[in-house]
């Protein structure tokens, strides 16, 4: 029986890929990716010339099968994501789930994953916290928004850019807009950036200066 690795790729900047990461994309039978046109860009990048199969939200139903038979007869299988740590925000954990069913080992490498850097460069408390990815868009959005409220632990989001204002803005009507929190874009690239205050200064700032690029908000959690 063969393996399934999960291997994180990097977010930004190319020079965070890990040596381990590429001899294991090198070795493995077959390389589930994201967005293969995406992922090219790296693979070539690298000298990775393995093949390569297409495995998103919108397939993985229908593909996870399929997967799982070639590693129980023998395939080792790397999942990938365009960015970042698979299953994290991202594709991943439907393929995991049926191998772990299935007896297969899994091996998820260590990598980068965007909200790690954001939430300690925030500089609020992070011995504790609460990761929760992109809010829902609609339906069951201010139901949890009202239950955040409460929320003793620091807190951490993934954003669009051009959500960014209106996420910014509920925080505010359900947080107070003292809240301290930051927003930080761009991670490992050319343009990284943080921006740390109060959710009104937030506001202020992304109403004069239009965000850009990936965002991941982390917000202070209710004071004792």
């Amino acid at each position: 029986m063969g393996k399934l690795y999960v291997v994180p790729t990097p977010v930004g900047n190319l020079e965070d890929m890990t040596f381990r990461a590429i001899k294991v994309l090198k070795e493995v039978d077959l390389i589930l990716a994201e967005d293969t046109r995406t992922s090219g860009i790296l693979l070539k990048h690298f000298e990775i010339k393995n093949a390569m199969q297409s495995h998103h939200k919108f397939n993985e139903h229908k593909t996870v099968e399929s997967v799982v038979n070639k590693i129980k007869g023998g395939a080792s299988v790397a999942l990938i994501s365009d960015a970042g740590t698979p299953g994290i925000s991202d594709p991943g954990f439907l393929v995991v789930r049926e191998c772990v069913r299935n007896g297969i080992e899994v091996q998820c490498l260590p990598g980068a994953t965007a909200f790690v850097p954001a939430l300690v460069a925030s500089g609020l408390p992070n011995e504790k916290f609460c990761f929760e990815g992109f809010l829902p868009q609609k339906k069951g959005r201010q139901t949890r928004l009202k239950t955040l409220a409460e929320e003793r632990r620091t807190m951490v989001f993934y954003e669009s850019p051009h959500r960014l204002l209106k996420t910014l803005t509920q925080f505010a009507e359900y947080f107070g807009a003292e809240r301290q929190a930051t927003v930080s874009r761009e991670i490992s690239k050319l343009h990284e950036e943080t921006v740390r205050g109060s959710l009104a200064e937030l506001i202020e700032h992304f109403t004069a200066t239009e965000p850009r690029g990936e965002i991941v908000i982390v917000l202070a959690g209710i004071d004792d």
